[in-house]
């Protein structure tokens, strides 16, 4: 898809970094305000850094049972769509 080293930049500087920065990956979510707390659970990152951070220290902001099936989902999802792009061809043929 990228025919160019910009292009190859987009997601991790336009789409990982500020979801990781947003996760609690300094912070813990629970310091946010409550209607804050609710957006941030659809970032995926927050599940992420919340086992990550229960291995370590036994503590976590999300249920580690959910962080886990979360975890599980997001990946089924993008298994998904590289499975529908390689069947397809999209943007892979010429």
């Amino acid at each position: 898809w990228a025919d160019g080293f910009e292009k190859l930049q987009i997601m991790p500087m336009m789409v990982v970094t500020p979801l990781t920065f947003l996760g609690g990956t300094f912070y813990s979510i629970d310091m946010l305000p409550p209607f804050w707390q609710g957006v941030a659970l659809f970032n995926p990152v927050v599940y992420l850094v919340s086992a990550f951070r229960w291995t370590f220290f036994g503590i976590a902001d999300v249920n580690v049972g959910l962080s886990v099936a979360m975890m599980v989902a997001f990946m089924a999802l993008c298994i998904g769509i590289i499975v529908w792009i390689f069947r397809t061809g999209y943007r892979l043929r010429n």
